[in-house]
């Protein structure tokens, strides 16, 4: 394995932009609410930032850089995230009679049970976002839950989710670079991550960063980003896909597949007990239907708006929207280029879903030998 440049972290700098950024919105409801309390400098300056990368940066420069990009992404795509998709940022498995976050809360069981969590057990959220997993897990295995987290807006947003919920004693929120995790070795009796070590630069260097801090005998879970067998690179239309998915998903390197992904896992030393493709199964309802706009698989009022809000049309409609509210200076400057963004990614997201070249839950489980 190549020798990975870590970015030095400097937690003040972060803190300071946070606050300039987000102010007093890390503490507000959430969506609309807080995205339009941000200071709109600071906002133009995180979407400069972000956006450089996809235009004057060389390859090295963007994986070196690996946790400015990824901070500056959640700065900019949080509210939205909330605002469309609720506390829990990830993909799932639907089935007719279960609304879309009833799926979303059996996708985050699913993963607790396949990693047979206890009661008692110290568990670590790898790339804990606002938390939602992290509270859900809690409560259905028993397990302390600490998360870590490069972003400071969610950090602060996880743990105040944490505290209205009565669950500050079995759930925390830390800031780190999971590349690089202020952790003891062999700190905890297992590990997940739910669509997050996507964002990290190489993927056996994250499974290793990994396999350090979990006990011997300990279990790895994770949900991850892969490209599929059927996906060709020297397909233009596919690479064109591949490219939006990391655009609008905040991506450091290129997204690795399916079996680069399970020789990583393995070469980081996990002992890997299952793995399956779960967008592979033959679900009624697609784990894509929202971004295609398949209002046919709505099972309530909440998952319409869903797909009016996920679509790459209704997407297409409430930029514009944004854009005309950041004319007139009532949202900050940047929400239009963020919402464009998304839109390019929810697109990709339908035509990799649909011709099966992507899948966001390939399942591993694996174990650190004892």
């Amino acid at each position: 394995m190549a020798v990975q440049t870590l970015e030095p972290q400097d937690h003040g700098r972060d803190t300071q932009f946070a606050h300039a950024m987000h102010g007093k919105s890390g503490t507000t409801r959430g969506g609309l609410t807080s995205l339009f309390r941000k200071n709109s400098d600071a906002m133009k300056s995180a979407v400069d930032g972000y956006f450089k990368y996809w235009t004057g940066k060389s390859i090295g420069e963007q994986t070196n850089e690996y946790a400015t990009r990824t901070k500056l992404y959640y700065d900019l795509v949080t509210d939205f995230y909330e605002y469309g998709w609720g506390q829990s940022f990830h993909f799932c498995r639907s089935s007719y009679g279960e609304s879309f976050s009833e799926a979303i809360t059996r996708h985050e069981h699913y993963l607790a049970h396949s990693m047979n969590l206890k009661k008692g057990m110290n568990v670590l959220d790898v790339g804990s976002g606002v938390g939602g997993p992290a509270r859900q897990i809690a409560k259905f295995s028993g397990v302390h839950v600490t998360g870590i987290n490069i972003n400071d807006y969610q950090i602060r947003r996880a743990n105040g989710y944490a505290s209205k919920s009565g669950q500050s004693e079995d759930v925390r929120f830390v800031k780190g670079d999971f590349m690089q995790m202020p952790f003891e070795d062999k700190s905890f009796d297992a590990v997940y991550s739910i669509e997050a070590t996507v964002h990290a630069p190489n993927l056996e260097a994250i499974y290793r960063e990994i396999f350090r801090v979990l006990k011997p005998g300990g279990v790895f879970g994770v949900y991850e980003w892969v490209m599929t067998d059927d996906y060709d690179d020297t397909n233009p239309a596919h690479r064109d896909m591949r490219l939006g998915l990391e655009m609008g998903g905040g991506i450091v390197n290129t997204i690795s597949n399916r079996r680069d992904a399970l020789a990583a896992i393995k070469a980081a030393g996990f002992e890997v007990l299952h793995h399956e493709d779960l967008a592979k199964r033959e679900d009624a309802i697609p784990w894509y239907w929202p971004f295609a706009g398949r209002m046919r698989y709505a099972q309530s009022l909440v998952d319409c708006f869903t797909v009016v809000w996920l679509s790459s049309w209704g997407l297409s409609v409430s930029h514009k929207v944004f854009g005309f509210l950041e004319s007139i200076g009532l949202a900050p400057t940047g929400t239009k280029k963020t919402a464009d963004s998304l839109a390019l990614t929810a697109a990709a997201l339908a035509a990799t879903g649909q011709e099966y070249l992507f899948s966001p839950m390939y399942l591993m489980i694996g174990r650190k030998p004892a």
